[in-house]
């Protein structure tokens, strides 16, 4: 039988994060000797000490930074266990949110949702477009269940779902198709080259563009779809995915640019979200039906 409560590793953990035992009774609404207590419990019960006083500061010991961290990890699975007994407790989700990248298929994305809602036909979904690391951030936030996106999740759960391929296009009447020979990087840096921003406020001040060339003039827009319609209209040249822009290709609205190095370009993605026990009916069947219409996907490694 555990000797220490969990209640007991909550007050020494509030000790540390309020920087002292009277500043944490406030903290937690408790009584000052409540809290002492709670500690000292910990200490007789381990046999080490877990503070110490230095000057009017409370400190951690060398022992009590290893226990700290130990500690830590039983406190934030606690968290989880009483997570999924809210969430089996109210059953069937209302609601599901999923943050997917502007470069997933979305005739892939469509046939998922409408089967999920065929299944649960009263779930509301919110679906957020993002661009490169805005799927992964929303995930990281909580803003979201369910991500599709290039970068995978430093902590929780990321797999590989599926690699979309790109290639550098531009109008049919744009002054790079009149070359005689393959470009080279260089010809391509003296036209106008449009890029999408990452979405992800991390990176607001300094966002990275996904595939910049350095070309000597550069517009950078939110969404991929004005970067395909500017690209339609002879403003300049890209990288977009090929599963975005296959009827552009097929009515000659669009074409490839015929390089001499690196012709195609392959990113991939991945399925990722915090904690699988933590969701629900609607979430899983949302997992099940991208997984499988991906693996009929063409993969390129």
């Amino acid at each position: 039988m555990l000797r220490i409560s969990l209640e007991q590793w909550r007050m020494f953990h509030a000790v540390v994060e309020f920087g002292g035992f009277n500043q944490a009774a406030q903290g937690v609404f408790k009584s000052q000797s409540s809290v002492h207590n709670a500690v000292s419990k910990i200490e007789d019960a381990l046999g080490v000490k877990l503070f110490a006083i230095e000057g009017r500061k409370t400190v951690l010991t060398k022992e009590g930074e290893m226990i700290l961290r130990r500690s830590s990890y039983l406190l934030e699975e606690a968290k989880k266990v009483e997570a999924i007994g809210v969430k089996l407790s109210q059953g069937v989700e209302t609601q599901l949110r999923i943050a997917v990248d502007e470069i997933f298929p979305r005739a892939l994305l469509y046939n998922a949702l409408e089967t999920v809602s065929e299944q649960f036909p009263l779930v509301k979904i919110e679906l957020i477009e993002s661009i490169l690391g805005g799927g992964a951030e929303m995930i990281e936030n909580d803003e979201v269940e369910i991500a599709i996106s290039p970068n995978s999740l430093g902590a929780g759960f990321s797999e590989s779902l599926c690699y979309i391929q790109f290639g550098a296009v531009a109008s049919p009447h744009h002054p790079l198709h009149a070359m005689d020979s393959p470009l080279t990087l260089e010809e391509l840096k003296s036209h106008r080259q449009i890029v999408v921003r990452d979405s992800s406020a991390i990176n607001k001040k300094n966002r990275a563009s996904d595939g910049w060339l350095e070309a000597n003039q550069r517009w950078t827009v939110s969404h991929m779809q004005s970067s395909i319609d500017m690209i339609v209209n002879g403003l300049g040249f890209a990288w977009l995915p090929l599963s975005l822009i296959d009827t552009h290709l097929n009515d000659n609205r669009l074409k490839r640019l015929q390089l001499d190095r690196n012709t195609e370009r392959t990113a991939q993605l991945f399925l990722t979200f915090k904690d699988g026990d933590r969701l629900g009916p609607v979430a899983r069947c949302f997992l099940g039906e991208i997984r499988a219409l991906c693996l009929d996907w063409p993969q390129k490694t």
